[in-house]
């Protein structure tokens, strides 16, 4: 397979880049122990058009200065990552919340995860109808978890599917939201695009399986080549629009080191009710680590992609343990070809479609300031096997947030290759 790298090598991996890619100046560090954390979103792995390209951008950007103003005010990093998907599930242009793939049933049903990497809990929803923002539900079964075992020493959920999902969260306080309010013109449209292509592919079909019974019994049907095959009549994933888009994402590391990532998707076009995507698969949508004795990194990973070849991988797990090796961008390069794209599990893939934010990060002796005193160290990646990918990220010390539209180069073949960015950023010190 294709191979290609779209990065700046600097110092410790990848320099922070801007959003047109140059490496920005991240020598500014605030040493009097607040306001430190990080945040990266991505707003799927897909196809972003250029003429939409201003508004995946913007919802990027407010979804990371949601995430960093929990910072701020002293929130963990499951609040942060949870406030961020909450403005990426709002908005009309992704694929997740408000804006959702409908089924083939013409309703919207979603799945969302949660990690905290701290504590090690996870908390997801799938197939979830009726809830505005499913990220919330995800998070509330997390804490819910937290709190230890319920009456008769039962074990609490940390994964609710379809009605169960709903009622439950109806019954912790979370307000239902009628499916059509978060439909949009744009679901609506492909919607309906889609179901008249696969009322035209089932007339096809139909209309071979007959002409070929007539052949079997030495019947003459004229004009057979002229119905063309099911194959050339595809579901349409959006016509450039954000029908077009999966799962987004983010993640984060909060000023105590902690990680935490948080997925949610509103599955693909035209899916069969009930169906769950890697959004809701614990190990495939999201993963999130704090650093131990085995793992010097803390790590944290959100996917994007097919759900389909995403659990079939559990890639952001296996994105999680690459990344403690020492060079991390190395790392991600060879887990998304080896265990991505050339996947055993997915050898009948001829498209393996696909994308990863990664960070992990550690704390470092602070030069500048005082041995006594220590500094996060964040190496952020993306890498996906998708036309384009749109990212966002902004530590707190950041005034604006920085968004950049990840493409493949000319000639690269999707599914096939692969494009991989990132960047290195130096958090303010904090006391050992």
């Amino acid at each position: 397979m294709e191979k290609i790298e779209n990065s700046i090598e600097g110092k410790g991996g990848s320099p922070l880049l801007d959003e047109s890619g140059s490496a920005l100046n991240n020598s500014h560090v605030r040493r009097d122990g607040k306001a430190v954390g990080f945040v990266l979103v991505h707003a799927g792995a897909g196809y972003h058009s250029e003429s939409k390209a201003k508004e995946y951008k913007h919802v990027c950007k407010r979804a990371c200065l949601r995430a960093v103003d929990k910072l701020k005010a002293g929130a963990k990093a499951v609040e942060a990552v949870t406030a961020a998907l909450i403005e990426l599930e709002d908005s009309p242009f992704t694929n997740a919340g408000t804006g959702s793939n409908l089924n083939l049933s013409g309703e919207i049903e979603c799945d969302a995860s949660i990690m905290d990497g701290k504590s090690l809990h996870y908390g997801a929803v799938g197939a979830l109808s009726g809830i505005k923002n499913p990220v919330l539900v995800a998070r509330r079964l997390l804490s819910e978890a937290q709190k230890g075992k319920l009456s008769a020493g039962r074990i609490p959920p940390c994964f609710l599917v379809g009605r169960g999902a709903q009622q439950w969260a109806e019954n912790h306080g979370i307000p239902p939201c009628p499916s059509e309010k978060m439909a949009t013109k744009f679901s609506l449209s492909a919607y309906k695009r889609n179901k008249r292509k696969m009322e035209l592919a089932e007339k096809v079909e139909t209309e071979q399986i007959q002409a070929k019974k007539r052949r079997q019994l030495n019947e003459h049907e004229s004009g057979l080549e002229n119905l063309g095959t099911v194959r050339e009549i595809v579901v349409d994933l959006g016509d450039n629009d954000s029908a077009c888009l999966d799962t987004v994402g983010a993640i984060v590391v909060d000023q105590e080191g902690n990680v935490a990532a948080a997925v949610s998707s509103g599955g693909l076009a035209m899916k069969h009710p009930g169906r769950v995507g890697q959004a809701a698969h614990y190990g495939c949508g999201c993963w999130a680590q704090n650093a131990c004795n085995i793992s010097p990194y803390s790590t944290a990973v959100s996917t994007s992609g097919c759900g389909e070849h995403l659990i079939r991988t559990m890639l952001a797990r296996e994105c999680s343990t690459a990344m403690q090796s020492e060079n991390a961008h190395q790392a991600l390069l060879e887990v998304m070809q080896s265990q991505f794209i050339s996947s055993p599990f997915l050898a009948s893939e001829d498209c393996v479609l696909g994308g990863v934010i990664v960070l992990r990060c550690c704390r470092c002796v602070d030069t500048q300031s005082s041995p006594n005193l220590q500094a996060l160290l964040v190496e952020f990646l993306w890498s996906h096997t998708t036309e384009s990918m749109c990212v966002g990220y902004m530590s707190a010390q950041d005034s604006k947030a920085k968004t950049h539209i990840s493409r493949l180069p000319p000639g690269a073949v999707a599914g096939q290759s692969l494009a991989i960015e990132g960047g290195v950023c130096r958090l303010g010190s904090i006391s050992d």
